[in-house]
């Protein structure tokens, strides 16, 4: 099923002294690991030095975490918190309208209904689920579908239907992203610029449907 993969924090702002005192834990860290030299001491079998050297690189790894989280409480809390038509917001779809995971020899579609609340643009992004990445594909390296391309089709009544499969079906190349038979795969819906209808639920993607191809006589 289609799953909110948001943050549920209510702050709605980032208080500044939690910056700096990330920003002062990094500088203390560095200071202590260059403090202390990482030269060896003492007999040729090292100990001390490994030792001193040992903590150096204590210090300076400690430091280079307090730098990811510095950036993690600097940058990114448009993708966690609730603020509406600012940063992004992400849904995972793992499995189809039936609990099936995706299978890359079959075509699958998902309807956006009317009025995807995306300021900016939205996107779809196909991944492995073996390896996190994105589905290596004979298409491209890179198989996702975005709003921002121009050249995404309408269905008749302003909804948008994206399909998922080998092979595109007939007239609907634009809507397309290529999976690969023999391997599973799972997407993600990015909204740009997410609005009050994300937030609220009042607007919801549909679920991903296998297409049943008719055998034809």
């Amino acid at each position: 099923m289609l799953a909110s993969y948001m943050a549920k924090k209510k702050h709605k702002e980032i208080k500044l002294y939690h910056i700096l005192i990330v920003v002062a834990v990094i500088i203390a860290l560095w200071a202590l690991g260059w403090l202390i030299p990482a030269a060896k001491f003492g007999d040729s079998s090292g100990s001390f030095g490994d030792t001193f050297g040992g903590i150096n690189a204590l210090f300076s790894g400690l430091a280079f975490a307090g730098v990811i989280a510095a950036i993690y409480i600097a940058v990114t809390p448009a993708m966690a918190l609730e603020m509406v038509g600012i940063g992004s917001q992400y849904a995972i779809a793992a499995v189809d309208a039936d609990g099936n995971y995706p299978d890359g020899s079959k075509t699958y579609s998902i309807t956006l209904p009317v009025g995807i609340p995306a300021k900016d643009f939205w996107s779809f992004v196909v991944y492995d689920p073996q390896t996190r990445s994105m589905l290596q594909t004979p298409r491209t390296a890179f198989p996702s579908l975005s709003s921002q391309s121009g050249k995404v089709q309408a269905n008749a009544d302003g909804s948008h239907t994206v399909y998922f499969g080998p092979k595109a079906p007939k007239g609907k190349e634009s809507n397309w992203i290529q999976t690969v038979p023999g391997k599973g795969w799972f997407t993600i819906l990015r909204l740009y610029g997410p609005l009050e209808p994300w937030f609220d639920k009042t607007w919801r993607p549909g679920e991903i449907e296998l297409i049943v191809e008719s055998s034809g006589r």
